[in-house]
């Protein structure tokens, strides 16, 4: 926005609203459980809405509402939603509802595909935008930008404020969905399509620009092709307010501190607005701005300021309070959440024992067990009549529900007994497909070590936590399989980027399968997801390793059919424990789990656990000796 040196004339106020990774929490209710969930859902969020546009109208401020992508697939009610019989899309219903004015697109929705993401697209109310992502195979459904010509009051006459909107995601993207967009869709990177789209939002005399940051906060330096970006974003001119998204974290607020450039108290990077309103509908993001505009007709930002709003606030008294349903949106979503809770109630199997990932960064997790099972015994028939029939089968899996930026509640938790087919969805919440590499004894060893980054380093005498929250728990693979041993008194061997920090790091050692030491040279077939064979969360061994080539097949039936019997049990359900950590003489650290986890505390019993209470966010505390 232009910064005039002239006395001002007339001033406007703007408040930007903003939701980001809805991942298609639409009400305060959590399918996988069956059971209401206060602190989520798009019809608290949508309350908090109406509230904040009464405020800035009584006020006289002009009203922006945007959505900031990952809102079309995330939970059972979005494959309900997605299917061709129950347009229009019921999200795209809320939006219109909700007077939404733009919409970004997310790296997730893309995950039904660009058939279904352009049916959808069809019913979106307002303009849908997505600036580095350019369609080859047609014409997208999405803009490259979007310009808002909004009318406003100065000094008694009706003046027109031009508005531009554009929005970015990750370029890998591209690569997490391959099976999907190769040869369809192209991704630029993210700051240099930013700065394109400021100099061309300008050119067309745009007074204030705005984006829609799928990004989160990273790396201060510019750098090519950055998933987490919004720090450099923010630093280019000409960019007026960032909403900002991707990581499931929050802005304003505490996760951020300490990061160069970033106000985190305040929401401000490189002294700009941004917000980030957190996953699930938790939060309403807003952004505050005081323009003035001077003789010459040039609009200037006099202030600014952040807020998160949640949708289940914590009072004086330690409770949570949630905010009212919105009863338009609630009964727009009814027919839809009385299907997805019939299907979802569909039987599949049973089991006779818990599972559950409360424990999955430090003990056996039997969920996840099932699931690498499941892997294999999908994948072992494809290996017959090839050259890869004779070699050993292992399975990757890792966790998906496992708190973290999620929340205190977001642990798998399926009780004994009959299993149905919301505990599938429970046990493996992405809607993955399964894949197969090949690959050797060195380039599992790295695998391993990418896998063991999520863990701090601990030390005797040293308070830590076990796992470290810069760093995504959905990275933690575990190969079922093999034993290995995991020393977490080194450093890690790389870095989130899945760059080497240090070659002389080392926490894997001992790698065994079938009770013999790994070769360097010894191949195995791996069966996994697509997301990790396509390059997501930086794992080293992707480019290095062999693809064999498979129907496409979600992981999450592939489970359903291993419970009902579908397919036969695999060797790999009885294979030996996976990990253990290297013993560390006077060391102790902190796991935060769930407060249920205190049912099946004797699982560790090899850590001599404590329970040492619950934090400000909810999450159980258990010291472990290791």
């Amino acid at each position: 926005m232009t910064r005039s040196a002239h006395p001002p004339c007339s001033e406007t106020k703007i408040r930007i609203l903003a939701t980001s990774d809805l991942h298609m929490n639409l009400s305060g209710f959590d399918y996988y459980s069956d059971a209401p969930e206060t602190s989520i859902g798009l019809t608290r969020t949508a309350s908090l809405i109406r509230a904040a546009r009464a405020e800035a109208v009584t006020a006289g401020a002009l009203v922006l509402l945007f959505d900031n992508g990952d809102s079309l697939q995330g939970t059972p009610i979005g494959d309900w939603a997605a299917e061709p019989a129950n347009t229009p899309h019921v999200l795209m219903q809320a939006f219109g509802n909700l007077g939404y004015d733009a919409i970004g697109l997310g790296n997730h929705d893309f995950g039904f595909g660009l058939g279904v993401l352009d049916r959808i697209l069809k019913d979106a109310p307002c303009p849908v935008v997505c600036s580095n992502a350019h369609r080859q195979d047609s014409d997208p459904l999405w803009q490259s930008d979007a310009i808002l010509t909004r009318v406003v009051l100065c000094q008694g006459q009706q003046v027109a404020l031009k508005i531009g909107v554009f929005s970015v995601l990750p370029p890998q993207t591209a690569k997490w969905e391959a099976h999907r967009l190769q040869g369809r869709v192209v991704m630029d990177d993210i700051l240099t399509c930013a700065r394109d789209k400021v100099r061309d939002l300008q050119a067309k005399g745009c007074d204030l620009i705005i984006a829609l940051a799928h990004t989160g906060l990273g790396s201060p330096i510019a750098q090519s092709d950055m998933e987490n970006a919004v720090i450099p974003l923010a630093a280019i001119d000409g960019i007026d307010a960032v909403v900002a998204g991707h990581s499931h974290l929050t802005l304003p607020g505490p996760a951020h501190e300490g990061l160069d450039h970033v106000d985190a108290a305040r929401g401000r990077v490189h002294g700009k607005p941004v917000v980030m309103p957190g996953p699930a509908g938790s939060n309403l993001g807003l952004i505050d701005l005081t323009l003035r505009r001077a003789d010459g007709g040039t609009w200037a930002i006099q202030d600014h300021s952040t807020e998160l709003r949640s949708v289940c606030p914590v009072g004086a008294d330690g409770v949570g309070h949630p905010v009212a349903e919105d009863p338009d949106l609630l009964r727009l979503f009814d027919e839809g959440h009385k299907e997805t809770r019939r299907h979802t109630a569909q039987p599949v199997g049973r089991t006779d024992r818990y599972l559950h990932s409360y424990f999955s960064f430090c003990a056996p997790d039997r969920g996840l067990a099932l699931a690498a099972a499941a892997q294999a015994a999908a994948l072992r028939p494809h290996l017959q009549g090839t050259p890869f029939a004779k070699l050993p089968v292992l399975s990757a899996v890792a966790p998906s529900k496992f708190g973290g930026r999620a929340g205190p509640r977001f642990y798998t938790d399926v009780p004994p007994g009959q299993v149905f087919l919301r505990h599938i969805n429970d046990l493996y919440v992405f809607p993955n497909e399964l894949q197969a590499v090949v690959v050797n004894g060195a380039q599992i060893g790295d695998w391993l070590e990418m896998s063991a980054c999520v863990f701090n380093q601990i030390e005797p005498g040293c308070k830590s936590d076990l796992v470290d929250p810069s760093r995504a728990g959905h990275n933690f693979d575990v190969l079922l399989g093999l034993s290995y041993k995991i020393d977490l008194s080194h450093p890690p061997r790389f870095a989130a980027s899945g760059h080497l920090i240090d070659p002389a790091h080392r926490r894997i050692h001992d790698i065994r399968f079938e009770g013999r030491p790994v070769a360097p040279d010894q191949r195995f077939v791996v069966a996994l997801n697509n997301y990790r064979a396509n390059g997501g969360g930086h794992f080293p061994f992707v480019e290095q390793a062999e693809p064999i080539p498979m129907p496409a097949r979600p992981v999450q039936h592939i489970l359903q059919d291993y419970f009902s019997g579908a397919l036969p049990r695999d060797p790999l359900e009885h294979a030996p424990r996976a990990f253990r950590f290297v013993p560390i003489p006077r060391a102790t650290t902190l796991l935060r789990t769930g407060p249920k986890a205190r049912d099946h505390i004797a699982e560790l019993e090899e850590y001599a656990p404590e329970l040492v209470g619950e934090d400000d966010e909810g999450f159980l505390l258990i010291r472990l000796t290791l």
